[in-house]
């Protein structure tokens, strides 16, 4: 059995001024930001941002799986639109564009980051983009559900975070999910925000890659 290496300094809990500190610097950049202890108390705070009867895309995300974010949106029988039933019940291959507008345009996009800067840069690595188009402009609210371990120093340290912490334990994910090998395809980097459309929720917690 082989194991992924996980440096420290990707994976250890920020001291108590660091993380108010990015925080303050979040807020500074449009991002509203609630800090909670743990995975209950994180999906308790995502649910209750999201009016009944909304769209909601849950993005592929470790962290909105270990919540139970992503089963309480998909299953949640019928108390939000899923946006990711609706776009997987379509055929890719004669369907793509239309499965695109739907995951691309929700009311909310849920997901996370691979990085969270000190001075208030939110990092997200793709395969693919299929997230990137609604965190970036499509989504008309964004919710990042976010691990502190997740905090770095800066942004040369949040790429540094995605390729030799994030990308080995995705790789390895995605080759028992679907049997074939991960990547870095895209890049997004959201340095400002309009306030009132990004939420962050970071949990207290290691959680998520």
């Amino acid at each position: 059995m082989s194991t992924t290496a996980t440096p420290d300094r990707f994976t250890s809990l920020p001291d108590e001024h660091v993380l108010a500190a990015t925080v303050v610097a979040l807020e500074e950049h449009g991002f509203s930001v609630e800090v909670v202890e743990d995975l209950d108390a994180a999906r308790a705070a995502v649910l209750a941002r999201v009016p009944d009867g909304s769209s909601v895309m849950t993005n592929t995300s470790v962290t909105l799986a270990e919540t139970g974010i992503a089963d309480a949106i998909n299953d949640g029988g019928g108390r939000w639109e899923s946006a990711r039933n609706k776009m997987f019940a379509l055929d890719f291959a004669t369907q793509a564009q239309e499965m695109k507008a739907i995951g691309g345009q929700p009311d909310y996009a849920l997901g996370s980051v691979h990085a969270v800067t000190a001075d208030g840069t939110l990092v997200i690595a793709s395969a693919s983009g299929s997230q990137l188009a609604s965190y970036a402009w499509g989504a008309a609210n964004v919710i990042f559900v976010v691990g502190v371990q997740k905090l770095v120093p800066t942004l040369e340290a949040a790429h540094q975070r995605i390729y030799q912490h994030s990308l080995p334990l995705e790789d390895a994910r995605a080759q028992a999910a679907y049997g074939q090998h991960s990547q870095v395809g895209k890049v997004l980097e959201i340095h400002q925000e309009l306030p009132g459309r990004i939420h962050l929720v970071l949990i207290r917690q290691q959680v998520g890659f």
